[in-house]
């Protein structure tokens, strides 16, 4: 029924010109567009927000993954640790780019300073260490900032097999010598070692603004 209104709501303003009057390209967009806007509504757009949120975490990671592996293969874990320091921020930021969003990786054991939570964040991420100390469930929430016109979208980031443990698993045991030299060079407030599989490592952090969102859907 709506559609059908839609519809005759277009084809009145149409027929309202003359035979030689055509309707404004701009007159046209605004119409159609009050019209789109009918057909959402906030929990629509949430949902949107947070299927798009999860794919681009899911690219992130794989974009990170991917170079990391190619360096380990290429330089060795002491070299990809510096790989990772160079160019792990720079990755992020091209998949930021590319969907007018922010994503950063935080965490309370960061590595890096720069991946420390913020006072938005301190709380989601709290949520998910109690979740994750009482065994409950790490689901991806989405949060809405700035009067409901940026989405904060978050995903907890967990240590997923042992070739992270090179890097995060226990110095002398599962981190070589080499590698500990290194990251104490690089890092040296470095509080992301000591985890096992499983471990939850941080989140994902994606401020989406929310006319991103209603542009894709």
């Amino acid at each position: 029924m709506k559609k059908i209104f839609e519809f005759l709501l277009m084809a009145s303003l149409l027929s309202s010109c003359g035979s030689n009057e055509r309707v404004s390209k701009e007159v046209f967009e605004e119409v159609n567009k009050s019209m789109e806007v009918k057909k959402l509504n906030e929990a629509d757009i949430l949902q949107a927000g947070m299927k798009w949120g999860d794919e681009m975490s899911t690219e992130a990671q794989q974009q990170l993954v991917s170079a990391l592996q190619k360096a380990i293969e290429e330089k060795g874990v002491p070299g990809a640790i510096q790989f990772c320091n160079v160019q792990a921020l720079p990755i992020l930021a091209e998949v930021s780019q590319k969907y007018g969003v922010s994503i950063r990786r935080v965490s309370n054991q960061y590595r890096n300073p720069e991946d420390q939570p913020t006072e938005e964040e301190k709380g989601i991420l709290e949520a998910y260490e109690y979740n994750a100390e009482n065994e409950l469930p790490l689901d991806p929430s989405i949060q809405k900032f700035e009067n409901g016109e940026v989405y904060l979208y978050t995903k907890a980031i967990k240590i997923p097999n042992g070739m992270c443990l090179n890097c995060h698993g226990k110095p002398g045991t599962d981190i070589s010598a080499e590698t500990q030299k290194a990251l104490a060079e690089l890092y040296p407030e470095d509080k992301a070692t000591g985890h096992k599989i499983g471990d939850l490592r941080g989140m994902w952090s994606i401020r989406i603004p929310k006319k991103e969102v209603v542009k894709k859907m």
